[in-house]
C-alpha cells in the first residue's frame, strides 16, 4: 500500500471521506497530536485501528467529532455541569467521557458502558470531521507505546504502506494528548491530564478530582495504562536534585563510546553547558508543544536519553510530567491499593 500525506482540502478531503465511509483508516491532524481515525459505527475499522497500532485490546478509544455534530446521538445523559464545560472549553483539547447509548461499535470502548467524546479545535481536524459526518474512533497515530506523533513525517515513520492517507495539518501546537475527563458522576474526575486543567474545570464545574487508578484495574481511558510514549533509545530519569548522578551517566555512556544527551527544562540546559541536551524550553505551555518531537529527536540522536524532571508539577506541567516519566518508564498510571 502507498501511504499518501496530503493537504486536508479539495479531492483529498473527498478520498478521505469515501476511506473512511469504505472502513479505511485515515490519520488526521488535532490541536495535540495527529490521530488515527476510523468510522466508529463499524467493528471491522475499529479493530483495525487496534491491529496497525498493536494496542491492547482493553484500552478504549476517544470518539471524535465536529462541532456541529449532534453528541446526544451517541451519549445516554449527562450531568449539569457538562453542558458548562463544553460551552467553556469546546471545541478544544478536553475529552469528556459520557454513558454511552451503545450507538457505536462495542471495541471502541472496549465493553464499558461509557463512551468518550472529543471535539478538536484544529481547523484540519474540523474540515475533515464535517467532510466524514460521523463519529471517527481516533486513538494517537503512533504505534503503541511508541512517541506520540505531532508531525505528518512522524506518523509516515510508524505507518507508511500501511495506511493509505495522512491529512497533514501542520506540526501540533497543543503537543500532549487531550485532557480526558469522565462525566458520569456527580463530580468530574480527571482520568488523564492535559492542557485543560483541574483548576480550569473546577473554576467552571465548581469541582473537579483527579482519578488515581489501582493497580490491576482495568484502565477506563486511553493513557491510564501500560508504557507509553516511549523513545526507541535507552533512556533514564532523574529528579532535578540528582543532577549529579545524571551528569555521571551521562559521561558513562560517553567513555563508553556511546552518544549521550539530556532531555530537560532551559534552566538546567545553561546549567549543563559542554553537554549535549535537548530543551523543554521554560514554561509548561512550551514543554508541552515541545516533548514529543524532542523525544522524537532523541531517539535518533541519542543512545542514551538522560531526562531530568521539571520542577513545576502542577497545571500544565502535570500533564507533560505524566508523558514524561511514562516515556522514561518510571510512572505506569497505577497506584498500590
Amino acid at each position: 500500500m502507498e501511504t499518501k500525506i496530503a493537504s486536508p482540502a479539495g479531492a483529498w478531503l473527498a478520498l478521505a471521506k469515501k476511506l473512511i465511509e469504505t472502513g479505511e483508516v485515515v490519520a488526521f491532524h488535532t490541536e495535540t497530536v495527529y490521530g488515527l481515525g476510523a468510522n466508529a459505527f463499524s467493528d471491522e475499522a475499529v479493530l483495525k485501528v487496534f491491529a496497525l497500532k498493536g494496542r491492547p485490546a482493553d484500552n478504549p478509544l476517544i470518539v471524535h467529532v465536529h462541532q456541529d455534530f449532534p453528541i446526544s446521538s451517541l451519549i445516554d445523559g449527562e450531568p449539569s455541569y457538562a453542558a458548562a464545560l463544553r460551552e467553556a472549553f469546546l471545541p478544544g483539547p478536553l475529552t469528556m467521557v459520557y454513558p454511552s447509548k451503545g450507538k457505536v461499535s462495542k471495541y471502541v470502548s472496549c465493553g464499558l458502558d461509557t463512551l468518550a467524546v472529543r471535539v478538536p479545535s484544529s481547523p484540519a481536524a474540523q474540515a475533515f470531521l464535517k467532510s466524514a459526518d460521523l463519529p471517527v474512533a481516533a486513538p494517537s497515530a503512533n504505534l503503541s507505546k511508541h512517541v506520540s506523533p505531532v508531525t505528518a513525517k512522524h506518523v509516515f515513520d510508524d505507518f507508511n504502506g500501511k495506511i493509505p492517507l495522512i491529512l497533514d495539518g501542520g506540526a501540533c501546537t497543543g503537543g500532549i494528548e487531550s485532557t480526558v475527563l469522565d462525566c458520569t458522576g456527580e463530580i468530574p474526575q480527571i482520568l488523564r491530564e492535559g492542557l485543560v486543567t483541574r483548576e480550569m474545570i473546577a473554576r467552571v464545574a465548581g469541582r473537579c478530582e483527579v482519578y488515581r487508578a489501582k493497580r490491576g484495574e482495568r484502565p477506563k481511558s486511553p493513557g491510564m495504562a501500560y508504557k507509553h510514549y516511549a523513545p526507541r533509545c535507552k533512556t533514564a530519569y532523574f529528579t532535578g536534585d540528582r543532577l549529579g548522578e545524571a551528569e555521571a551517566a551521562y559521561l558513562n555512556e560517553a567513555e563508553g563510546g556511546g552518544a549521550p544527551c539530556f532531555l530537560c527544562e532551559s534552566e538546567v540546559c545553561a546549567r549543563l553547558e559542554g553537554y549535549r541536551s535537548l530543551d523543554l524550553g521554560s514554561s509548561p505551555e512550551e514543554a508541552a508543544r515541545r516533548l514529543y518531537a524532542l523525544l522524537r529527536r532523541g531517539e535518533e540522536q541519542a543512545t542514551l536519553l538522560i531526562g531530568v524532571e521539571p520542577r513545576e508539577k502542577e497545571g500544565v506541567m502535570a500533564g507533560v510530567l505524566n508523558r514524561m516519566r511514562r516515556a522514561f518508564g518510571v510512572e505506569h498510571g497505577t497506584e498500590e491499593g
